[in-house]
């Protein structure tokens, strides 16, 4: 069931929260809304579902327009962050209670209720209350819930962002394989690029209430329209007037057409990468490594190397670039936090990059 937008803007007060977004979302497609707090995703999502009102502009749901539909008449599923769940109901009840008070009958409920308890693997947990459930358990159960009414489209806000790193990636592995059994047209608000990057079919990265650029993961990342949507997907860094990526930077003990001289100032170690810090003239480029690449050139503070942007390297080429500032990662400016409810969930905001020397 596919989902189109047309020129939605909301405001709060003062605060334009939309400014006239045009989105088309294809049938059985997963769809990544990606930002910074306050972009606008959420708000996007929450009028694509009728909790919220548009002040101008249009929705459609499968060809037939929305707009000033009630949610409860769009046939929509959602799953929130934190997961909204009935304590006094056994997790059987909880993903039955949409059938329930549509009064389905009860053999189509049992039927259901255990095929979706099977699919998200919890029908061995099917008599216990939400609380002795883990996260993981209670978010697919809210998952379930939302897919036992049949809804023509799920929309996901921050759905795995009160969960532990571990968790969330294992939740989103198994969101990829889930979506890939039942087709329906999702669309899911992230903050997390490495999360938008991994699960969706197509990344639209909002900021600002304007979308930025739409796309799939992998040209979004490897063609980026803006330094906004470059710094946002992975860390970058700043090569003489070229914005370039990290692990995309050639480090060479001899010069040669095209290179840099630079001298090593930092190496800090995360995990499997080194990290290089330099100066090069007035800039300060960074170089992320394999701790074998380090090992290899014989790196040290003080040691002298010519930097260049590897061959086929996304670039970005930097307008009126003198005092940018790209933060420590990279990430340019994010918008202010969205107002009462309608904002990104807590805590968003950048998250480490990518492995060295290979893109996601």
């Amino acid at each position: 069931m596919s989902i189109k937008a047309v020129g939605v803007v909301k405001r709060f007060g003062q605060f334009v929260a939309l400014d006239g977004v045009d989105l088309a979302v294809e049938s059985g497609r997963l769809t990544a809304l990606l930002g910074p707090s306050g972009g606008g995703k959420s708000t996007l999502l929450r009028i694509i579902g009728g909790l919220e009102e548009p002040d101008a502009g249009t929705v459609h749901i499968d060809g037939v327009e929305a707009t000033g539909v009630p949610a409860q008449r769009r046939n929509v599923g959602f799953v929130f962050q934190h997961y909204a769940a009935f304590k006094h109901l056994s997790v059987y009840r909880n993903v039955a209670f949409g059938l329930e008070i549509r009064k389905r009958p009860k053999q189509e409920i049992r039927r259901r209720v255990g095929e979706l308890l099977e699919l998200v693997h919890l029908e061995q947990f099917a008599d216990r209350l939400p609380s002795q459930l883990s996260g993981g358990q209670r978010q697919r159960m809210a998952l379930a819930r939302a897919l036992a009414v049949e809804p023509k489209v799920l929309l996901l806000d921050e759905p795995f962002g009160a969960l532990d790193a571990k968790v969330r990636k294992e939740l989103r592995d198994w969101l990829r394989r889930l979506h890939d059994e039942v087709h329906v047209t999702t669309v899911f608000v992230t903050h997390d690029q490495e999360e938008a990057l991994e699960v969706s079919d197509e990344l639209v990265v909002i900021n600002h209430g304007r979308i930025e650029q739409v796309g799939s993961p992998e040209d979004l990342y490897d063609h980026p329209a803006n330094e906004f949507v470059m710094g946002f997907l992975g860390p970058v860094t700043r090569l003489g007037d070229q914005l370039v990526r990290p692990h995309d930077i050639e480090v060479l003990a001899n010069h040669v057409d095209g290179a840099i001289a630079a001298q090593v100032t930092r190496l800090q170690r995360v995990g499997f990468e080194v990290r290089a810090e330099m100066s090069a003239g007035s800039d300060e480029p960074w170089v992320q490594l394999t701790r074998g690449q380090a090992d290899a050139l014989g790196l040290d503070p003080g040691s002298s190397v010519w930097l260049r942007a590897a061959p086929h390297a996304a670039s970005l080429t930097l307008q009126g670039c003198e005092g940018a500032d790209l933060g420590e990662d990279g990430l340019r400016g994010a918008g202010p936090t969205e107002p009462g409810g309608a904002g990104a969930g807590p805590g968003e905001g950048r998250r480490g990059g990518v492995g060295a020397g290979t893109a996601p």
